[in-house]
């Protein structure tokens, strides 16, 4: 196994943390961080392998098909659109009625 080294500067309070939960794993810091990221790497990368899988072949426009189902009523407090993503949709939606009516 080929080794890097990154010199890593964590906040004291993290570090702290850290070397106890190696302790009590009973285990040295360096495993104890090299065993966290390696999971956090896989976790990261299976979750995005599960959403690509997921996705399949969908596009945007299956996404519009499917919120065009929904009732026309504002949203409840706190569930808003951000407005720039509320805008994208909403041009999305006027560029599929001209392409429907076309």
């Amino acid at each position: 196994m080929s080794r890097a080294t990154y010199p890593l500067k964590l906040p004291a309070s993290i570090k702290t943390a850290a070397e106890r939960l190696a302790r009590e794993d009973g285990v040295s810091l360096n495993q104890w961080i090299t065993a966290a990221v390696a999971q956090k790497v896989g976790a990261v990368e299976t979750a995005a392998e599960f959403f690509k899988r997921r996705a399949g072949n969908a596009q945007p426009r299956d996404m519009m098909e499917i919120l065009d189902r929904l009732p026309d009523v504002p949203p409840e407090p706190g569930d808003e659109l951000p407005p720039d993503l509320a805008e994208k949709i909403e041009r999305l939606r006027r560029s599929r009625r001209k392409s429907d009516a076309g």
